[in-house]
């Protein structure tokens, strides 16, 4: 039996769709407020606070292992549900809150981890989800492209003590914009050019000291319509570390208008800009 412990975003359908089809034993524990699994016959809809709840679901069940899949968003505390177990371990999550949604999901494995429960990595049946070394759009990147990369990668290789900056915006090789708390999507919402069409590039690398069994950049359709509606050319992802959903809409869309989608490995970072030489964004 496999714990799948599900937040915001499309992954978990995707997570779901595999364990079917593979004929996995299952439950899920939904963390979120839409409750959209609640017709599975295995669905628990749990509070990020009812630790108790969650471990009892997981134990009665011989859950020895679970699998994060989706956003986990910050809850408002002060209005949380909690069990005597949450109440317990709630100061360690407001803690971990601080640094970002990723930090509460690595806090929740260390303390399933301490009731004996491990965590394997949420690619663990859906390989297919990550993109490895390559160009997937008919428009690959030209060099000033190349520049816009090159530039992107540097910069969010010297951010690593910012834990939630797993992206950057780089357009004319000059960083126009680091992500925040508030993730990508809002990222690129700020960051729509008028007059910039066509330009730049959105790389979405992980850190390097970065729980990889949870905590993947992932990128969608919706990433690539904002990153339209942005001005950006295209979209660069680390080979073999990253989620891609909607494989085949994202590729559609980008060859459509005219974007690219691509996945760089080692020999690429190699090639990285002095850390002095980067522009950084007024912001961070």
């Amino acid at each position: 039996m496999i714990g799948l412990i599900f937040g915001e975003t499309n992954f978990p359908n995707e997570i779901l769709r595999k364990i079917k089809k593979r004929k996995l034993k299952y439950l899920i524990v939904d963390l979120t407020k839409r409750k959209k699994f609640k017709k599975d016959k295995y669905f628990y809809s749990v509070s990020i606070g009812q630790f108790g709840k969650i471990i009892k679901i997981l134990k009665e069940n011989r859950c020895k292992k679970v699998l994060f899949a989706g956003k986990v968003i910050k809850p408002n505390f002060s209005k949380l549900k909690l069990d005597l177990k949450g109440i317990y371990y709630i100061p360690r999550i407001i803690k971990s809150s601080k640094l970002g949604d990723a930090a509460i999901l690595r806090e929740i494995i260390k303390i399933l981890k301490q009731e004996r429960i491990s965590t394997i990595s949420s690619l663990t049946y859906n390989p297919e989800l990550t993109l490895k070394k390559g160009t997937y759009s008919k428009i690959r990147p030209n060099k000033e492209d190349d520049l816009d990369i090159k530039k992107a990668i540097s910069t969010l290789s010297k951010l690593d003590k910012y834990t939630f900056s797993q992206g950057a915006i780089v357009r004319n090789n000059k960083v126009v914009a680091i992500e925040e708390k508030d993730g990508t999507e809002r990222m690129l919402k700020r960051n729509r050019s008028k007059t910039q069409r066509y330009k730049g590039v959105l790389a979405k690398f992980p850190k390097k000291k970065q729980d990889l069994r949870i905590d993947l950049p992932t990128v969608g359709l919706n990433t690539l319509i904002q990153c339209r509606a942005a001005g950006l050319k295209g979209i660069v992802l680390k080979a073999k570390q990253n989620v891609f959903l909607e494989r085949n809409k994202c590729i559609n869309f980008a060859n459509k208008n005219k974007m690219f989608i691509t996945a760089k490995w080692k020999k690429y970072l190699f090639l990285l800009a002095n850390p002095q030489e980067i522009n950084w964004p007024q912001r961070l």
